[in-house]
Parts: structure tokens; C-alpha cells; sequence
């Protein structure tokens, strides 16, 4: 972005505040950000940035646009369905402010990837929705001694903090020491969310951001803000760097050490292919390997699926050899989803190609409901 265009009329607004000023809005035009997660977070956050003037935005995100994003991403439309999120945001971006270069990065963010990823930017924004990405996305930027603006949603809750190692202060690992098992908290996918939510918390993750970037205000850092929305209340809790803590030098890949579900990658594509709920009756039949990726709890409350053989997450991620091998042309399910496509993203890493149900038990549920 030119000179001329960071002081344009149309951040005359913004230029105006005394803590932004022309400085301010200079420094944002010649930042460089990176941005994992185009969808319910990543939506709003990305709009306010590009509308605010960063100069450069990287968007990251292996997924398609599907129908049950609608409500919350509000980048997209029905016409999107399908298509990679990160091309149409970058699409959208650009004609929301042509000044701002935008770049799409169709994939998501792996151990092997990450460093060189997030290399050359000034300031990161997490608005992923799996574990193995958050803390990759925290170590990575430790490593790197860059900024990062976090942001989680669940339901009617969101998180929003800034971690900067750079400064030694606290990062997600301070926050949440210890991954979570599998199965442990479910995803938005099989506990809901409220679609405006997305957009308090995404807009507040933008407002920090450009805070950092400008050099202005207090960013939430050394503390994590909590928004209850069913009774409009924001909370603090305070964080500090555990000082035992040894820092991080080296990425690891949490969804094999911990079992646990990361970026599924493109729905439905050909690299990932999903069996419909109204199929697996039929696959059944035909003698085809059903696997139940839930936790024996899940099962025992909302119930077995007849046919299917039971093999929770970690089992099933922890298999080697011929036993691996076995699962050759497997159907894969769990409760959303969510579990059974990351798994089968690990597998075919290793060169097995099994399926997934789309919607895990809750589609299939609600199919035989009708």
C-alpha cells in the first residue's frame, strides 16, 4: 500500500483518534499478517483488517465452503458452496479494499509447514478450531518470536487472548498446559454454535490485532477475556508464564502424540472422500469396515450404531503395520464428524485411504429419524 493510500480519506475516521493517528495508520499499511482460519473467526477478523488497511494479509485454510457455514461465515454465500475458503476470502477481501494485498493459502498449517508459513510477518491470528492447530500455531510463533492474537468459540462462549513469547510473556501452553483426550470437548460441529458470536469475538481478535500492530491501547496479554453471550458479561482471567516451563524449539505434531482431531482438509474432495448418512446402510450390508471413533461414554449416552466396530480415537491413531494397513477402505465415523475426518487425514499420510460419514451419528440419527 502506497503512502498516499494509507492516508487517504478512507481511514479518515480512524486517523482521526489521537491514539492511531497518521503514525499508526502508516505502520498498519506496511504490516505483513497471517490469519489461520477463514470461518466463523477468521470471517469477521479478516473484513475489519482489510477495511482497517493492513497492508498485506495471508489467509490459511485447507477447507471448502459448505452450507452449514453459512449462518456465521459471513464472507460466503450459497454460490461459495464448495469452493476453497481461502481463494474466496481472498476474493472478497480484495474488492472490500483493493489497496490491500491479500494472499490465499489452500491448506492447513502442519508441523512441517508452519515455520516457513508464518516466517516474514509481523503479527498472527489463530482462528482455528482444533487443538493440534492451536498449540502448532503457539509454538510456531515462540519459536519465531511473533505476536499472536487467539481466539476460541464454543455455543454461547468465547475466548480471546495475545501471546507474545517475543516479550516472555505467556502463550496458549501457559493457558492450557495439557491437550485435552479425545473426545473431551466436543467441536462447534457436534456442540453448536451461535453464529454472532463469531462476530464479537472475531471482531474483538481484529481490535487487538491492530492494536499491536499500531502500538496502541493495552492488548490482552497476561490476560485472557471471556465473553458469556446468553448474558452479555466479558470476564478476565489473568495469565502468567509458567516459569518452569521450558521454552519451545521444536514443533510437534499433536494429533499423533495426543489422538487428537486436527484440520480435516477439503470435505468431500477426492483426497478426502465422505459416505452420506443415506449410504452406510447399503455399505453395511455389503460387508464394508464400520468404525466408531467415539469414546465409550459417547456411546453409552447417545447410543451405538448396530453394525459398526468401536475403536476410540486414540486406538485407532495408535495402530502400526498390517494393523494400520487393515484399515484399508474403512468407513470412519464419530459424533460430528470432526474426529473421523482428521483421522483420515493421518492415515492417508501414511498411504491408507478410508472414508468418512459425513456427520458422524448425529446425521445418521437424524436420517433414520425421518
Amino acid at each position: 500500500m502506497s503512502e498516499q493510500g494509507a492516508l487517504g480519506p478512507r481511514y479518515a475516521r480512524q486517523r482521526r483518534l489521537p491514539e492511531l493517528g497518521d503514525a499508526g495508520q502508516e505502520r498498519l499499511a506496511t504490516s505483513r499478517v497471517l490469519v489461520i482460519g477463514a470461518g466463523g473467526l477468521g470471517a469477521p477478523l479478516l473484513s475489519y483488517l482489510a477495511a482497517a488497511g493492513v497492508g498485506s494479509l495471508t489467509v490459511v485454510d485447507p477447507d471448502l465452503v459448505d452450507l452449514t457455514n453459512l449462518h456465521r461465515q459471513v464472507l460466503f454465500t450459497p454460490a461459495d458452496v464448495g469452493r476453497a475458503k481461502a481463494e474466496v476470502a481472498a476474493e472478497r477481501l480484495t474488492l472490500q479494499n483493493p489497496e490491500v494485498e491479500v494472499r490465499a493459502v489452500v491448506d492447513a498449517v502442519t508441523p512441517v509447514t508452519a515455520l516457513d508459513l508464518l516466517s516474514g510477518h509481523d503479527l498472527v491470528l489463530d482462528g482455528s478450531d482444533n487443538f493440534p492447530t492451536r498449540y502448532l500455531a503457539s509454538d510456531a510463533c515462540e519459536i519465531l518470536r511473533l505476536p499472536l492474537v487467539w481466539g476460541s468459540i464454543l455455543a454461547f462462549s468465547g475466548q480471546v487472548a495475545v501471546f507474545r513469547a517475543d516479550t516472555g510473556g505467556p502463550t496458549y501452553r501457559d493457558l492450557h498446559p495439557v491437550p485435552p483426550r479425545p473426545g473431551e470437548v466436543p467441536s462447534c460441529a457436534e456442540a453448536g454454535v451461535l453464529g454472532m458470536l463469531c462476530g464479537v469475538i472475531g471482531s474483538t481478535m481484529a481490535l487487538e490485532a491492530v492494536k499491536v500492530l499500531a502500538g496502541m491501547g493495552d492488548p490482552l496479554q497476561g490476560r485472557v477475556a471471556l465473553y458469556d453471550a446468553l448474558r452479555s458479561r466479558w470476564h478476565e482471567l489473568p495469565l502468567a508464564r509458567d516459569p518452569s516451563r521450558a521454552p519451545v524449539t521444536a514443533l510437534e505434531d499433536l494429533r499423533v502424540t495426543c489422538a487428537l482431531p486436527g484440520p480435516s482438509g477439503p470435505a468431500g474432495s477426492a483426497a478426502a472422500p465422505e459416505v452420506l448418512p443415506v449410504e452406510l446402510p447399503a455399505l453395511l450390508a455389503a460387508g464394508v469396515r464400520v468404525i466408531d471413533l467415539r469414546e465409550s461414554s459417547e456411546i453409552t449416552e447417545r447410543g451405538a450404531v448396530a453394525g459398526a466396530e468401536h475403536v476410540p480415537l486414540a486406538e485407532l491413531l495408535a495402530l502400526t503395520g498390517e494393523a494400520r494397513a487393515a484399515l484399508e477402505g474403512a468407513v470412519l465415523l464419530c459424533a460430528g464428524g470432526t474426529r473421523s475426518g482428521s483421522a483420515q487425514r493421518v492415515l492417508a499420510e501414511h498411504g491408507v485411504g478410508v472414508r468418512s460419514l459425513r456427520g458422524g451419528a448425529e446425521a445418521l440419527r437424524a436420517f433414520r429419524a425421518r
